[in-house]
């Protein structure tokens, strides 16, 4: 039975997303439906956390707007998701950057991979 909802699981999994990593920063565009209308909707973020295996994958954006922390988890495997764009790479020790939540400023910046 569980082969069977593995191959459903695997056959419904995104295969044209980027692969990227936590600390990355991501514009990501999710398909906003208002009426009878469609329009993308950007959220440029870092990646603060990742989880889930297979469909169940799902990740975490957080930036600063306005003095406001703001935080999104976008489903990985969601057709909402026009497309995603990585800005920059980080460079990051953790596997999740909750850390992030109590800095503000320049403290809340990730290094830059360079390379």
């Amino acid at each position: 039975m569980s082969g069977i909802m593995e191959k459903v699981n695997k056959a419904q999994c995104r295969t044209d997303l980027p692969a990227f990593n936590v600390g990355d920063t991501l514009k990501v565009y999710s398909k906003i439906i208002e009426g009878k209308t469609e329009r993308l909707q950007a959220f440029t973020g870092t990646v603060i956390s990742k989880g889930g295996v297979g469909i169940n994958e799902s990740f975490t954006l957080r930036r600063i707007a306005f003095g406001t922390g703001i935080e999104r988890v976008y489903p990985m495997h969601s057709p909402r998701i026009a497309k995603i764009e990585i800005q920059k790479k980080g460079d990051v020790r953790r596997a999740k950057l909750y850390y992030l939540r109590d800095r503000v400023g320049k403290a809340a910046r990730v290094k830059d991979k360079g390379n």
